[in-house]
């Protein structure tokens, strides 16, 4: 696929009023969700997931109802049965007893609790995040039990001139608040509270074209306003950049790209997202030594991968990421063309990412406090 410049007029001109139209529709369903809407779910044998939530709670100001607290490893990963037994059956029955299960929009799981279900692979296989894996618990306490294979549609995606409410959206938002340690999780928290709707939207395609990422990325720039947007389309990569609101790139998967870290100046509310098959793979801190590589690089990899880490953006003051346990494919990657300017139009971080993701019950994982927003532009 050509550069922006190709693009033809007439398509610049239906950008531009999707554009338009965009910041109509958003503003108009950037309805301002409460903590009553928010369920933090604690695993009991974790201190530190005692301490996030308590300090999300607080912070928050979460009712003290609206927490379920569960019993299982703190092992990043589990098998199915493990999560049905340990994680699934008990939230359904926190929702159930508190009457919570139409209230509550979204679902914050907290670090120590497990990451990543682990089975069979590929594009039918059963593998998922536990996050993913729990949006469709809403679903199945309603007795629509989901499909295990592959990927299931996200009814949300898309979803940019509605409202995310229930019954009409059958799924929960999960997100959750990980990092290294409760220093990344309390910063981000922090921030969350203090975002604004200023900065530069940065955008770093990368040189070898993609005709389906590097067009999401286009796209996301052209429904930006220009003045606020930093794209580059050269074969460098972008670092060291200053007053970053929100990011998405090729990540590690850019050939030219050769540091772990961006070195950004991330403002308060800043998101990101990037084309990375495992950069949600651990929240196990690597060595400051440790460096991104290639696959061919086995005896470099942390965590079997040596791929970019969504830890390593909420490090670096980054207030919200996505990431993926595993192989998501890029069609179930968070889409920048929706998450951008659904997040800049207002919607809170929970809907920016979930609007942008076309699959459920898949790899995919959101970090961050649902109900950040940088309110209307």
């Amino acid at each position: 696929m050509g550069n922006a410049h190709a693009v033809r007029l007439a398509d610049i001109a239906v950008i531009r009023l999707t554009r338009t139209c965009l910041i109509f529709a958003c503003a108009a369903v950037a309805i301002a969700q409460k903590p009553e809407n928010v369920l933090v779910v604690v695993n009991q044998p974790s201190a530190i997931s005692r301490q996030i939530a308590g300090y999300y709670m607080k912070k928050r100001a979460i009712p003290p109802l609206n927490v379920c607290a569960i019993r299982t490893t703190e092992d990043e990963h589990i098998s199915r049965a493990v999560f049905d037994k340990e994680i699934a059956k008990p939230l359904a029955a926190c929702l159930t007893t508190k009457h919570l299960q139409e209230q509550v929009l979204y679902i914050v799981t907290t670090k120590g609790v497990p990451l990543k279900i682990d089975a069979s692979q590929g594009k039918d296989g059963e593998y998922a995040s536990v996050d993913s894996e729990l949006t469709l618990l809403y679903s199945d306490m309603k007795g629509t039990s989901h499909s295990l294979p592959g990927a299931q549609t996200n009814p949300f995606f898309g979803k940019l001139d509605i409202p995310f409410t229930h019954p009409r959206f059958p799924m929960y938002l999960v997100t959750r608040l990980a990092g290294y340690d409760f220093a990344d999780v309390k910063a981000m928290i922090d921030k969350a509270l203090l975002a604004k709707n200023r900065g530069k939207f940065v955008i770093d395609l990368r040189s070898s074209d993609d005709a389906t990422g590097n067009s999401w990325l286009r796209t996301a720039a052209l429904l930006l306003p220009k003045e606020r947007v930093v794209l580059d389309e050269t074969d460098e990569v972008l670092y060291n950049q200053k007053e970053v609101i929100g990011f998405a790139s090729w990540g590690s998967n850019d050939k030219n790209r050769h540091k772990r870290l961006v070195g950004f100046e991330w403002l308060p509310g800043a998101i990101m997202t990037e084309f990375v098959s495992t950069n949600g793979r651990t929240f196990k801190r690597p060595p400051n030594s440790w460096n991104i590589s290639t696959f061919k690089d086995t005896k470099l990899f942390w965590e079997d991968s040596p791929q970019t880490l969504t830890a390593d953006y909420i490090h670096e003051g980054a207030t919200g990421a996505a990431g993926h346990t595993d192989e998501p494919y890029v069609q179930f990657c968070p889409r920048p063309d929706y998450l951008l300017p659904a997040y800049y139009n207002g919607r809170n971080l929970a809907e920016s990412y979930y609007v942008s993701i076309m699959g459920l019950s898949w790899q995919n994982i959101v970090v961050g406090d649902p109900l950040c927003s940088l309110g209307r532009p």
